[in-house]
């Protein structure tokens, strides 16, 4: 009998040292990081644009908050539909 060959994946990653697989992990936590940085700055940006939005519409009468309660209201109110479960739907 003849042993199986191992994944490519697997050959692959016993091929690369132990310190060649930390530089990797290391290298994209690093880059992970980073655009996580921008992330948050972009979300930043996106927070400001709605405050101004909403100032915007305050001052034009418009009640936001008013709205979303009567929104939730209305959802609270409306019946819900039973959901089917996942195994259900797949069978």
């Amino acid at each position: 009998m003849t042993a199986a060959k191992p994944a490519p994946a697997q050959q692959a990653q016993t091929k690369m040292s132990r310190d060649e697989q930390v530089g990797f992990h290391k290298g994209a936590l690093s880059t992970l990081a980073k655009e996580r940085e921008e992330m948050v700055k972009i979300l930043s940006i996106v927070e400001q644009l709605m405050q101004m939005h909403i100032k915007a519409l305050k001052e034009l009468g418009i009640d936001l908050e008013a709205q979303a309660k009567h929104v939730a209201a209305q959802q609270a109110a409306a019946p819900k539909k039973p959901t089917q479960q996942l195994d259900k739907l797949l069978k």
